[in-house]
């Protein structure tokens, strides 16, 4: 949520993964159990397994048990291998991004950036990170490589970033101007622009065949189904509760149901996607704002930014298993897992500074003071193939 809007309002090419290597991550304890994989490519499965029909062009879905397979520990693609390892933090009220060295916990350079930076996000070929200068009506590149910042790339109210599973399009998500921008996903270009009946397009996912992605409209508590090539909505509704205000959305390992957190019905929307029927409810805590999923597949951190908490969610139970409270309190909102997975990062969106906690103990391991209004930062960089945009959602 943008305090500023609403008050105005108001790639391919990496690892695939085997079956006897996702056995080898689903043994142990959910809590750091997992070895590192390394980033060498694994044989392809010697049996027979369901094919998924993905949209044209999309790299194919190679597990469809679990769609983040390409996200085991340290399985980093060709393309971002010798990348250093960083936090990029955007700050909406400095115009900065804060850059920690997740090593020492220390920040390392600041950069300027244009007005209200909103989050950082991978590239679809993972080579670049856009910073979503949302009231400067640009986006910022970062090469992830040397940390510099490259000319600003005209956009209007970009918001949020998310692309096509076809690497194809870049999907702005333009708040204020109640619109879904397709671009060229490269240069920016703008190749449509679908208005919508909705305030507040905010965050979304996709379907595991890239066929659809669902979209979250926080202002007026509604949710939204795009059908990716036509790029056009097919279904829209309103959520259940009175005054809902969803934000992130996450989409199951087995890609059969959609979370959306709700940060005024304080827990996750649990959707069909296919159906797109009525959603059920989970409470996870107050302000439940952004979704993380672990790197076994096994787990889904839920910053709960009202309350200083993050629940965590076990996806084969469909249950809460634990809270974890940072010390001192805070607003945890958005952020990433570390490349190892034995770390969930996340902005504390009110008080200046980032957090890092242990995901086997949620233990806190470090507090950083960072400029004014942190909100999307990303880890990077991080396991996976491509990217599918917001701080980093991977496939």
């Amino acid at each position: 949520m943008r305090i500023t809007k609403a008050a105005r309002l108001l790639a391919a090419g990496a690892a695939l993964t085997s079956l006897s290597l996702l056995s080898a991550c689903s043994s142990g304890s959910s809590k750091g159990g997992d070895q590192a994989l390394g980033s060498t490519a694994p044989a392809r499965p010697q049996v027979d397994q369901k094919r998924v029909d993905v949209l044209p062009g999309m790299p194919a879905v190679d597990n469809p048990d679990d769609l983040y397979a390409a996200d085991r520990p340290n399985q980093l693609s060709p393309v971002v291998k010798d990348f250093p390892s960083r936090v990029y933090v955007p700050n909406t009220n400095s115009n900065t991004v804060t850059v920690i060295d997740p090593g020492t916990y220390k920040v390392i350079d600041t950069i300027p950036v244009g007005r209200q930076p909103q989050h950082v996000v991978p590239s679809w070929d993972l080579k670049t990170l856009w910073v979503n200068n949302d009231l400067g009506n640009s986006l910022t590149p970062i090469d992830p490589k040397t940390g510099k910042a490259g000319k600003p790339v005209s956009v209007h109210d970009p918001y949020n970033l998310y692309f096509t599973p076809d690497g194809k399009y870049a999907v702005v998500m333009a708040s204020m101007d109640r619109a879904l921008v397709f671009r060229d996903a490269h240069t920016m270009k703008v190749v449509k622009k679908l208005p919508v009946k909705c305030y507040g397009v905010n965050h979304a996912d996709f379907s595991p065949d890239g066929r659809y992605f669902i979209v979250s409209c926080e202002f007026s508590g509604e949710i939204m189904k795009v059908d990716t090539a036509r790029m056009e909505v097919v279904d829209q509704r309103k959520l259940p509760q009175r005054g809902s205000m969803p934000q992130d959305v996450k989409i199951s390992p087995d890609g059969k149901l959609f979370y959306i957190a709700d940060m005024v019905a304080n827990g996750l929307w649990i959707l069909d996607g296919n159906t797109f029927d009525e959603p059920r409810f989970l409470y996870t805590g107050k302000g439940c704002h952004g979704l993380y999923v672990s790197r076994d597949s096994r787990e889904m951190y839920i910053s709960n930014r009202g309350e200083g908490t993050i629940s965590v969610f076990d996806f084969a139970q469909d249950k809460l298993t634990a809270k974890w409270r940072l010390p001192q309190g805070g607003s945890p909102d958005m952020g990433g897992v570390s490349a190892d997975g034995k770390v969930l990062w996340l902005s504390g969106r009110y008080n200046s500074e980032v957090y890092a906690i242990d995901t086997r103990t949620g233990k806190q391991l470090a507090r950083i003071k960072v400029g004014s209004g942190p909100h999307g930062l990303a880890v990077y960089p991080q396991p996976g193939r491509y990217s599918l945009g917001h701080t980093g959602v991977f496939r």
